[in-house]
């Protein structure tokens, strides 16, 4: 590769868009074929964060191989893949088991991102690093947060979650920036609130008939904080807040996801055999500032 090849894969945002083909040494095992309603008859409306549930496709080369209570999705590519949420620690390795019953390998994800910086979402990504070598990918408001394994004091739920094992964050992303495969284009957006460097992604899926989808995983945004909290308190944080929001409800979005299935009804929506409608990012940002709205009236009207 030349040096200005190199300096272009340096500036890239993901090192995989530069990367050859991924060479297998030996032919894997056939990968398992599992529906969407499979999946959805194993798990509950509420279920728990850990409980395995098999991998299934939601579209394209998107996948789902989280379990049954937290989502992780994988966007497959033929030169690395990029994974979106680790999951907890014990999560983590049902994904791990999960990319292999698709018939991919560990090794091959490139790239590791995430949607908000909290335990049962980034609390397997040292283990998926350590035995991937991904670049994990992170906002600027969630590498202290990943590189120590704390929550800091800005972020609403302080003092509510374990802590998790640290992981170092190898590239940096704001909104607007995006993550590439030969696959999918990912777009970060910056959706704080829920946690203070929580991201939404958003990507085009391609099937092998050329039907395409807007997928939108939208991050969990609920005002859920600590008993001493008051976002009412933080106007800067609440205006950052309605800004992301606002540029979920304007996003194209054909098919939604979310952190915690439960969140978007997604294991109902399954059932049905496709996530597709159901629930629209509109419907959901709406559902979620109204309970913004209801949160910080109470709050005022306890002042």
């Amino acid at each position: 590769m030349s040096a200005k090849s190199l300096l272009a894969c340096a500036l890239a945002t993901l090192a995989s868009a530069c990367a050859p083909p991924i060479q297998r040494p030996d032919p894997l095992p056939e990968p398992e074929r599992v529906s969407p309603q499979q999946w959805a008859s194993g798990c509950t409306k509420w279920d728990e964060w850990d409980k395995p549930a098999p991998p299934y496709r939601i579209h394209g080369s998107t996948y789902y191989v989280g379990t049954c209570g937290i989502s992780a999705i994988l966007i497959a590519g033929e030169q690395g893949h990029v994974l979106i949420d680790s999951g907890t620690e014990a999560g983590a390795k049902v994904v791990l088991d999960n990319i292999g019953k698709l018939g991919f390998r560990p090794n091959e994800i490139a790239s590791l991102l995430h949607s908000h910086e909290h335990f049962d979402h980034t609390g397997g990504h040292a283990l998926i690093k350590q035995a991937s070598g991904a670049h994990v990918v992170a906002s600027r408001r969630a590498v202290e947060v990943l590189r120590t394994g704390e929550s800091g004091p800005q972020d609403p739920q302080f003092g509510m979650h374990d802590a998790m094992e640290p992981v170092g964050v190898d590239v940096v992303v704001g909104d607007g920036d995006t993550v590439r495969s030969e696959t999918a284009t990912l777009t970060a957006l910056a959706t704080p609130g829920h946690s203070p460097g929580a991201l939404s992604w958003t990507w085009q899926s391609c099937d092998a008939a050329g039907d395409c989808l807007d997928i939108v995983y939208a991050d969990s945004l609920s005002p859920v904080s600590s008993d001493d909290y008051r976002f009412a308190d933080h106007p800067d944080y609440v205006a950052a807040y309605r800004a992301g929001l606002q540029t979920l409800r304007e996003v194209d979005c054909d098919l939604l996801i979310t952190p915690h299935p439960s969140a978007s009804k997604m294991v109902e929506r399954a059932a049905g055999g496709s996530l597709v409608g159901g629930t629209s990012c509109s419907q959901y940002v709406d559902a979620i500032e109204a309970r913004l709205d209801k949160r910080l009236a109470k709050e005022r009207g306890g002042e």
